[in-house]
């Protein structure tokens, strides 16, 4: 079933920025014409689409698939925190993943460590860990 609202809101926001359909089908990698068929209600983006685009313009997901962006005081559509987890990508699979704050922060710590170090940090992850 088309989801017209969403469909409303993508287009309001994307005129409201001042961008065309091809800059976020770049943005998404996909074809501008599948992010055409998002804002004619054709199409239905996929959740990691819908998280991007949540967080690229700072609204709440439910905002955007549900409230009429146009007609509304968006105080309190706006996320305070647009994006609690940050996009990244699988290297294996390419899938799409997402990192919270202590991820993050994991991350930069491990970076900083000294080569040695890092290899006893890998070591012990592999050996606990249940993949």
């Amino acid at each position: 079933m088309p989801n017209i609202q969403l469909a409303n809101n993508l287009r309001y926001l994307r005129k409201q920025c001042g961008l065309t359909q091809t800059t976020l089908s770049d943005m998404l990698n996909i074809s501008r014409q599948a992010y055409s068929n998002y804002e004619t209600s054709k199409r239905t983006p996929d959740l990691d689409s819908l998280l991007l685009l949540a967080s690229f313009y700072q609204v709440n997901l439910d905002a955007l698939v549900l409230k009429n962006l146009q007609h509304s005081d968006t105080s309190g559509i706006l996320s305070e925190d647009p994006a609690p987890y940050a996009l990244a990508s699988e290297k294996k699979t390419g899938n799409t993943i997402y990192l919270s704050e202590e991820e993050i922060d994991m991350i930069i710590q491990y970076r900083t460590l000294s080569h040695e170090n890092q290899q006893i940090i890998t070591g012990f992850l592999r050996a606990n860990s249940e993949v």
